[in-house]
């Protein structure tokens, strides 16, 4: 799946993903509980045009349309009985996203900030198990990177690749690859590497 927004709404496998970012320099104010629990996410802008500044605009519902916007969305499924589930990717800085989780829409608000109506999502993390795997399908639970293994080996490799040193677009590697037995469940099978030597790998050992 391509993101090409922020919000996407029940775009795979029924489950929404977001795209949030606790920057300095974000557009959005997205937050984290300290035990990465409990996310509020601020809803999006109208689309940016010449003589038009979204931040002194109401965020919107629906689009000229009619049809509802992916704030409207996600707002009238935060009403639903059974939360939905929301994936959430931080953005660590420009091409690097991390996996915060999976999350339950527990509610919302449309509340008013700095003179303009916002959407406020508040998210709670899911029991769900983090990376949805049937439970008839061990050898595809071996090839998933859990969120905590990510975590321990972009802190290891310094957040660079571990060929060439870039920080940009990079990938979380199987150093013995899952098709020879390597598994994801744990830290010293994997590493990061940029796209670049991503692809050029393949399905080699090296």
């Amino acid at each position: 799946m391509s993101l090409q927004r922020g919000m996407n709404f029940r775009g795979l496998s029924n489950i929404s993903v977001v795209l949030m970012s606790r920057r300095a320099s974000a557009p959005y104010d997205d937050s984290l509980s300290e035990d990465g629990a409990e996310l509020s996410y601020e809803g999006h802008d109208v689309r940016r045009e010449p003589g038009v500044d979204p931040k002194t605009l109401d965020q919107p519902w629906t689009l000229p349309s009619g049809k509802a916007t992916e704030n409207g969305q996600f707002a009238h499924a935060a009403s639903e009985t059974e939360s939905p589930l929301v994936r959430a990717y931080e953005k660590l800085r420009p091409g690097t996203w991390s996996d915060r989780g999976l999350f339950c829409l527990t509610g919302h608000e449309y509340l008013r900030v700095a003179g303009r109506m916002v959407f406020k999502f508040r998210m709670r993390l899911s029991d769900v198990s983090d990376e949805m795997v049937p439970q008839d399908s061990p050898e595809e639970f071996k090839r998933v990177i859990p969120s905590w293994v990510k975590h321990v080996v972009y802190k290891r490799d310094k957040g660079r690749c571990v060929i060439c040193g870039s920080s940009d677009q990079l990938h979380f590697d199987h150093e013995l690859p899952f098709s020879r037995g390597g598994t994801g469940l744990t830290p010293e099978n994997i590493r990061v590497l940029c796209a670049r030597h991503n692809l050029e790998k393949g399905a080699r050992i090296e």
